[in-house]
């Protein structure tokens, strides 16, 4: 139900029910009528618009409550079914690709597609999935990734590049200019 312009959740039960609202101090107070007279069915801290009052019990059939829901990608055309078919890996890659904005993402899928082929859909959706927790999305990665899973085998720690492991000297040695 909305009051004030802004979305409050009531139990299973009450869809098209006529409820009434009261504001009880900083709280919003939702009654309806029963079979015994008006009873308060739901209690939620008052908001404003834009940020809805949702309680998951208020919703037990829905899987997961009212958290976001991961994306699925879904393929339209039968390229993208080719490369989502190599597994969990090119799953995670395309959404992470897409989350960070990366650039010809169609070749790349295509290139992932022709690896599968001939080096096996298991080594590619491992290394895509590698990839994808990396943030390794540039062109020739894949390649990369999989030079290095034939050479050494196993996966190592994952090193995410950042500022405290950098090879640059510094600009301490500018702290004296000018003095």
């Amino acid at each position: 139900m909305r009051f004030g312009s802004v979305r409050y959740s009531t139990p299973p039960g009450h869809v098209d029910t006529r409820v009434w609202c009261r504001v009880v101090g900083d709280e919003l107070a939702i009654v309806a009528m029963s079979a015994t007279g008006t009873v308060e069915i739901a209690r939620h801290p008052l908001s404003t618009p834009g940020n809805p009052r949702i309680l998951d019990e208020h919703y037990p059939h829905h899987p997961g409550g009212n958290h976001p829901r991961p994306p699925r990608p879904r393929p339209h055309t039968k390229a993208e079914a080719d490369f989502l078919a190599i597994g969990d890996g090119a799953h995670q890659w395309l959404i992470e690709a897409a989350a960070t904005g990366a650039t010809r993402v169609r070749s790349k899928m295509a290139r992932a597609v022709e690896l599968a082929t001939i080096l096996g859909a298991a080594k590619v959706d491992q290394a895509l999935g590698l990839a994808a927790a990396a943030g390794r999305f540039d062109e020739h990665d894949l390649g990369s990734i999989l030079d290095h899973l034939s050479g050494r085998g196993q996966v190592g720690d994952l090193v995410r590049v950042d500022e405290t492991h950098s090879a640059q000297p510094g600009t301490a040695s500018w702290g004296r200019f000018g003095q």
